[in-house]
This record gives C-alpha cells, structure tokens and sequence, in this order.
C-alpha cells in the first residue's frame, strides 16, 4: 500500500532495503501504511517553541499542539508493531520546561515509557573528575543570556514502545570496562562491553555556515538514529521510519546501516536537502545514484 498523493523520491539499497521519502502531511502518509508494519519509529517533533522554521508555525496554542501530538502519536500506535520501538526526541526551553514532559503524557495514554535517555550535547569537566588536567568543555551549546537560567546542554529521547518489555541490543552501542578486571571477573563481561545507560553524549559536528550547513532549527545528528536504530536491534527492523523528516537525519543512519526507511516531510526546502544527504550515504555503495 502506498502514501496516496504524496510526491516521493526513493533510494534502493544494495540489500535489497530502500529509502523512501515522501512529500507532505504524515498524517496522511501514515493512513495508507498496514498496521504493524513499521518496527522502529525515530522523530523529533516540531516543539511548539516558538522555533523559526522554513513554512512551519510552531507557536500553536498548546491546547491545539497536544491535540495534533494526540492525533499523530495514534497514527504511530497504529503502524508500530507489537514488539516495535518509538524513540520519540523532544526538548524545551527553560521558559517554558514542560513541553517534553506535556508531550510524554499524551503518549503515555497509549504506549508504555520503557526508558528515557538524556541526549547531552555539551559537557564540562573538572580537573578533579580525574579526567583532564585543566578544565575540559566538549560538545557545542546555546548561550543563555541573563541571570535566571543556566545553559540547556540537553534534551530527552523517550523510548516508549506498547507493552513496556521489547527486548534490546544493549551491548550494540556498549563502551568498554573503564576497570578491566570486571572482565574477568563476570562471565558477562569477557566480551569487555558493558551497556552505556541512558546518558548519550552525542554533539553535533562543527559547522562552518548555520545557512549552508544546518539550515533547519532543530535537526538531530545522524549518530542518535544510529544509536536508537542498533539498541533496538538490526536485524530486527523491518522497516524504519520518522514522521518528522527534516533534514533527513533518520533516512542516512538507515541508509548507512543498510535499513528500509520511510519518512515524511512538509517542507519542500527541507525534503529536497534530506533527498540530497540520503543520496549521497547512498553513493559510496550506489554510484550511479548521483
């Protein structure tokens, strides 16, 4: 079953995966998926935050915004399949924290929180954490000017899927034993990989024009789909997808890993960038996609 009047653009893969991006409402787009056809879910939302997107308004009254997340995330529980995985991307700002939190309510009228993980994009550390010799900074942060607030370095990732107990690939994205005598110690551990938790330092890489090289407001990095997409586990998907295509960052984790994918996106501006990024991680396998 296809999206019907949705323009679309589609990348197969040497696998005999594909890429499918579409041109238009989700809502539609999703209505004319199967049920349970969908294994994984990535997607960050627009917030509501008064965020200067392209077309976009993203100040509705938040009455209206929750009704819409109401309607959405339905549409989700519908394709989501029964052992599938929604990591569901929402930030705030600090006048206004609650919107990841109201958000995470609606979905919790139908879906189970099975974990919630901290994407931080900036980190300091101090030479008394044993780390570094000097005071470290790592990662990239927005200023906040004035006296009452402290810079937000985060936002949260909520995993929810609909019973609560999906099995994960914890050690898919594990780091190794700081202390390496746990390896012995556990049989466990001998494969010197642990699970990294629910705290992901993920920062997003130097630009050198926001306009040219990050020009949607509030994109995510390729590596957290990445992440999201091995902790649910490969060989397990199906089929991916993201609600909220923006740039494309979804679409180029699944590309890079060899996954199916299909995403949708309003914006034209916006779709045909995330064509031209799945285009080119398809490339060094595929090239005569360019």
């Amino acid at each position: 079953m296809s999206p019907a009047n949705l323009h679309g653009e589609e990348f197969p893969l040497p696998n005999g995966a594909g890429i499918r991006l579409l041109l238009g409402d989700c809502l539609k787009g999703m209505a004319a998926l199967p049920d349970g056809g969908v294994d994984v879910v990535i997607t960050s939302p627009p917030y509501n935050l008064g965020i200067r997107y392209s077309r976009y308004d993203d100040a509705l009254p938040r009455d209206r915004y929750l009704e819409w997340t109401e309607e959405w995330a339905l549409a989700v529980r519908r394709v989501l399949s029964e052992a599938g995985s929604l990591f569901l991307n929402v930030g705030g700002k600090p006048t206004d924290p609650w919107v990841p939190f109201d958000v995470a309510a609606v979905f919790r009228r139908h879906f189970t929180l099975q974990n919630t993980f901290h994407w931080v994009k900036s980190i300091a550390l101090d030479p008394e954490d044993g780390r570094a010799d000097e005071p470290l900074c790592v990662g990239h942060y927005k200023p906040i000017q004035g006296h009452r607030f402290v810079n937000d370095c985060h936002e949260y990732i909520f995993h929810f899927t609909r019973t609560g107990a999906v099995p994960l690939d914890r050690l898919a994205i594990g780091v190794p034993y700081q202390d390496k005598s746990n390896v012995t110690r556990w049989a466990s551990a001998r494969a010197d990989r642990r699970c990294r938790g629910n705290t992901w330092f993920i920062p997003y890489e130097t630009i050198q024009s926001r306009h040219r090289d990050r020009p949607h407001p509030a994109t995510f990095p390729t590596r957290l789909p990445e992440m999201c997409l091995r902790l649910h586990g490969r060989e397990r998907i199906r089929l991916a997808m993201d609600p909220f295509l923006g740039l494309g960052s979804t679409a180029v984790a699944c590309a890079q890993l060899g996954l199916s994918c299909i995403g949708f996106e309003l914006d034209p501006d916006y779709f045909a960038i995330a064509c031209e990024r799945v285009r080119q991680a398809a490339a060094p396998v595929l090239p005569g996609l360019r």
